[in-house]
């Protein structure tokens, strides 16, 4: 079963794409979005969880504020399920 956190992960990314944000933020969260999508959707160890994690915590820091409250809500609880899986990452089998 694939780690809750990854799902929410992706939910909370998911969620900014609905909402109005800074052109140039958007990138970065819609690529941070696909690689959470990607690890929800597939099969993968915990080493590569904490890997695209890894990313997705990369992809996030660039973000310093979407210019629309909800979405910098969902971002930080982004940031935080991120930081989770690099430092704690579980096997998820999609």
């Amino acid at each position: 079963m694939t780690d809750e956190r990854v799902r929410r992960l992706h939910d909370h990314l998911e969620a900014t794409a609905e909402l109005p944000v800074e052109r140039e933020v958007g990138a970065y969260l819609g690529e941070a979005e696909a690689v959470a999508r990607d690890l929800a959707e597939r099969p993968a160890e915990p080493a590569v969880v904490s890997e695209r994690a890894e990313h997705v915590r990369d992809l996030l820091a660039e973000v310093e504020g979407t210019g629309n409250d909800e979405a910098d809500e969902h971002v930080a609880a982004a940031r935080d399920l991120a930081r989770e899986l690099v430092e704690e990452p579980a096997e998820c089998d999609g």
